[in-house]
């Protein structure tokens, strides 16, 4: 068997309070698939429930229009995608579909608005949607772009459970994506959703030109934080027609679960989530991102603004696999 990663093990270049450095994370990246997967589920397995998946429900409660020019995103104002702005969703509205969602038998609702940031005179009705959610004893997440302290702490006061904020691809690569904000700014959001007591979600975006070093400096920056994400969602790209990376070609399947694995090895207590492009997954692929780690999906057919396998769809595949929904307490 291979040896066991070492921990705190600083490279010199890294941050003093390291606790991976990118040498060895390649190196149990690029294991033989057997041995890494091994590795990824024995952990997997000492932490959680190897056969429970988390069910989430995402809205978008505000579409389009956004300032920003992510190259993977239908929703940016740079792009030619053909999809129209609307205003913020009604609170009642919000209300009534994440109803709808915990009779499905989603446990998590996340909501996104396509923002840069949001405005404080839009506060009111964000905290409105928080609330109201955590009253139907769901767990609460928001995405909203960035956010400064006094947003962040606004948010805790409501009860948000998760604050999501993506740093999508390592920072060599990232400037080839975005060019509107820094990398810095996603983690300085970061930093403010974790002083303000919230739980943090971050992940990424893998099928947009990058290359394998890439996923894992992402992973490693994710790790390294002071407090590594509770919950780490891994999106595979769905290339939007108008969008800059329309064309992109997709990243190998092997490639992706590697990825997954590496997030569960390096954050053993995270929720590593399986978020968008599950689409253009083969039932196959997805057993083995379970496998290998993953224990969150998205339910429903849309995400945000991408299509998303029907409930049928996940719950046949959970009865072929002798999967089943976790229960609240088991995700908190």
């Amino acid at each position: 068997m291979s040896e066991a990663p070492v921990l705190k093990s600083i490279d010199p270049t890294a941050p003093a309070d390291a606790i991976w450095r990118f040498s060895e994370a390649k190196k149990i990246y690029n294991l033989p698939f057997n041995d890494l997967l091994f590795r990824a589920h024995t952990i997997h397995r000492a932490q959680f429930d190897p056969n429970a998946v988390q069910m989430s429900r995402l809205l978008s409660i505000k579409t389009g229009g956004c300032p920003e020019d992510c190259g993977y995103c239908s929703q940016s104002a740079h792009y030619p995608t053909g999809l129209k702005a609307s205003k913020l969703m009604e609170v009642e509205r919000v209300l009534a579909e994440a109803r709808k969602a915990k009779e499905g038998g989603a446990t998590r609702y996340c909501m996104g608005a396509a923002w840069r940031s949001p405005k404080d005179r839009d506060m009111d009705m964000i905290v409105a949607m928080v609330e109201g959610v955590r009253s139907l004893g769901m767990e609460t997440c928001m995405t909203l772009g960035m956010l400064s302290p006094d947003q962040a702490g606004r948010l805790a006061d409501a009860g948000l459970d998760y604050y999501n904020h993506n740093i999508d691809t390592s920072e060599r690569f990232y400037r080839e994506i975005i060019t509107t904000r820094s990398f810095a700014d996603r983690l300085e959001t970061l930093a403010n959703v974790r002083e303000a007591g919230i739980k943090v979600c971050a992940g990424g975006i893998l099928g947009m030109g990058e290359t394998s070093d890439d996923h894992i400096a992402m992973l490693v920056t994710l790790a390294n934080l002071p407090v590594p994400p509770e919950s780490v969602p891994i999106n595979m790209l769905i290339p939007i027609p108008g969008s800059k990376l329309g064309d992109a070609a997709p990243v190998d399947p092997i490639d992706f679960v590697r990825a997954i694995a590496l997030a569960r090895i390096l954050m053993p207590q995270t929720h590593v989530r399986l978020s968008a492009g599950r689409t253009e997954m083969s039932d196959e692929m997805q057993a083995l991102c379970f496998f290998a780690g993953a224990n969150s999906i998205f339910v429903g057919d849309t995400l945000l603004t991408a299509d998303n396998p029907g409930e049928d769809h996940d719950a046949g595949l959970f009865r072929r696999l002798g999967l089943k929904p976790m229960a609240l307490d088991a995700a908190e």
